[in-house]
């Protein structure tokens, strides 16, 4: 293989002219005729018995050029990157310029480059650190939903319904005096002030008893998923079978036994409290990456291929999939759901795959500026980290994930932490105002 030529044609995009050997070609045209002979027949030879002689004489010294052509591609293509140290992100146009036994083949092929960034700045980033110190009502307030979580269910028959019921009830709706699909519920269990109905539906259902018929009456809101039924008011009728309420426990020694390895109901809310400062202080550590992140894509003035963009958005789209399958749904039934076609889906994922990709962009060159090595060791203890996760063998998480990948993996999150470590930081209490 030989590139005759490397030719800069855009900002990102290069134009190559690559050379196979005649040799080369002869290899592929081989193994072509390897892959294909089992299902060439010719007139007094049994089904895959002709030679490649008999089936060019016959059929024509190019019969395999197109295979052969299609199966060296790749290779070829691949090591003329290599060798010519490109970092390729995508490669949208090829096309075959010679072809021929005594010369081999000449292709030209323009490859999309990832863009050279510069960036600067990125020392002493200003960020704010949103963080949120516990009080005694937060920790009120998470004992008390895990109180409501563990209460007792009873059936209340001496009342009307209550904000915290679940009532079970049947219901029917109507627009204009027509019943619509999917309006209809029979023996429906619904918490009263869970916000599952649309806006006004279960205040409505407060105050109402058992075996009363009552009327609802909603305006669906305008960017409700039904089409049909968005900004339109209907009524629904409904009668509630059986009301059940909660029953919860006294607040004392005896609670806590029984929700937590504690004696004490003062040892509980201790380690509540605790735990909620802990969740608490990741959060807001969170909140402080995603400030960095944000302000190191700022530092990006670039030209950014689309295929980079496009390349990430259809990584997003598996992780969303990932995400969703224990549900069982599917981008197809997402779709159905919303009524969003497959490329308005895509475009909500553009704006961050594209802050994405300038992120990386940007921890990459921090990481190559700063000289941030990566040890062979830290790699090596990253392989066992990876397969102590996965329950896989060191060996088969190589095979998986190549060491040049996970070197630059590493570099790219020692980059940003060496950015974090740098940053000024100050801290304001959550939720207070500029």
């Amino acid at each position: 293989m030989e590139v005759i030529s490397n030719n800069k044609t855009g900002t990102n995009t290069v134009e190559l002219e690559i050379k196979a050997t005649a040799e080369e070609f002869e290899n592929a045209l081989q193994a072509a005729y390897t892959r294909r002979k089992k299902n060439i027949q010719i007139p007094g030879f049994r089904k895959g018995k002709a030679t490649r002689k008999m089936i060019e004489s016959r059929y024509g010294e190019t019969f395999f050029f197109e295979d052969a052509v299609n199966g060296m591609y790749q290779k070829t293509v691949e090591d003329a990157i290599k060798y010519q140290k490109l970092e390729a992100v995508d490669i949208p146009d090829t096309k075959v310029d010679d072809v021929s036994r005594e010369n081999g083949v000449t292709f030209k092929v323009t490859v999309t480059v990832k863009p050279e960034i510069e960036i600067s700045g990125y020392k002493g980033l200003k960020v704010e650190k949103p963080v949120k110190t516990i009080t005694d009502a937060d920790v009120d307030a998470e004992i008390e939903r895990i109180r409501n979580n563990n209460a007792r269910i009873i059936d209340v028959t001496d009342r009307p319904a209550e904000k915290g019921d679940t009532v079970v009830f049947d219901f029917e709706g109507f627009k204009d005096g027509e019943p619509f699909e999917g309006g209809k519920g029979e023996k429906f269990n619904l918490e009263l002030g869970s916000g599952r109905f649309i806006p006004g539906f279960e205040d409505q259902i407060v105050g109402k008893s058992i075996g009363e018929d009552f009327d609802v009456n909603v305006t669906f809101p305008e960017d409700y998923n039904a089409k049909e039924l968005a900004g339109q008011a209907a009524v629904f009728k409904c009668k509630i079978h059986e009301i059940k309420g909660k029953e919860l426990a006294d607040l004392d020694d005896e609670f806590a036994k029984d929700v937590s390895e504690f004696d004490t109901l003062d040892e509980y809310k201790a380690d509540v409290k605790t735990k909620l400062q802990e969740h608490a202080d990741q959060h807001a550590e969170s909140d402080l990456e995603n400030a960095v992140s944000e302000e190191l894509v700022k530092l990006v003035d670039a030209e950014i291929p689309q295929a980079m963009v496009e390349n990430r958005v259809n990584d997003m789209l598996r992780e969303w999939e990932y995400r969703n399958r224990y549900a069982g749904v599917t981008i197809k039934d997402y779709l159905n759901y919303t009524n969003l076609t497959m490329e308005q889906f895509r475009n909500t994922f553009k704006e961050p795959a594209l802050a994405q990709v300038k992120l990386r962009l940007a921890l990459e060159k921090i990481a190559e500026i700063e000289n941030l090595e990566i040890t062979d060791e830290e790699i090596e203890k990253q392989y066992d980290h990876y397969a102590d996760q996965y329950k896989r063998t060191v060996e088969d998480v190589k095979k998986l994930i190549s060491e040049d990948s996970l070197r630059q993996d590493l570099g790219v999150d020692k980059a940003f932490k060496f950015v974090r470590e740098n940053a000024e930081v100050t801290e304001k209490a959550a939720g207070a105002e500029e």
